[in-house]
């Protein structure tokens, strides 16, 4: 019973000095609060509560690896096959 007692004793000054603080800065206050709330509202469109949500997920960081290229072989010699033309053949025993 002797702890709540001393707890309402304890408010009137802490309410006091919050009526000051607002008195003296209410507007800083109200516009630190309303920036304030406009960030957290862009926040939260952008996705930032639901990416608090899933926490069992990994977290990706996108990075761009370039891995350097094995020496290349050197390209086997193309073997040329002469094929005969029967076609043009017959053309010419014509004549």
């Amino acid at each position: 019973m002797n702890l709540n007692l001393e707890l309402l004793k304890l408010l009137p000054p802490i309410f006091n000095a919050l009526d000051a603080l607002i008195d003296d800065y209410g507007v800083y206050l109200y516009l630190v609060f309303v920036w304030l709330a406009l960030a957290v509202i862009a926040w939260i469109f952008s996705g930032g509560l639901r990416k608090r949500m899933k926490e069992s997920s990994p977290t990706v960081i996108p990075c761009i690896i370039v891995m350097p290229q094995p020496p290349t072989q050197s390209a086997s010699p193309i073997i040329d096959i002469e094929a005969e033309q029967t076609w043009n053949d017959e053309d010419e025993t014509t004549d």
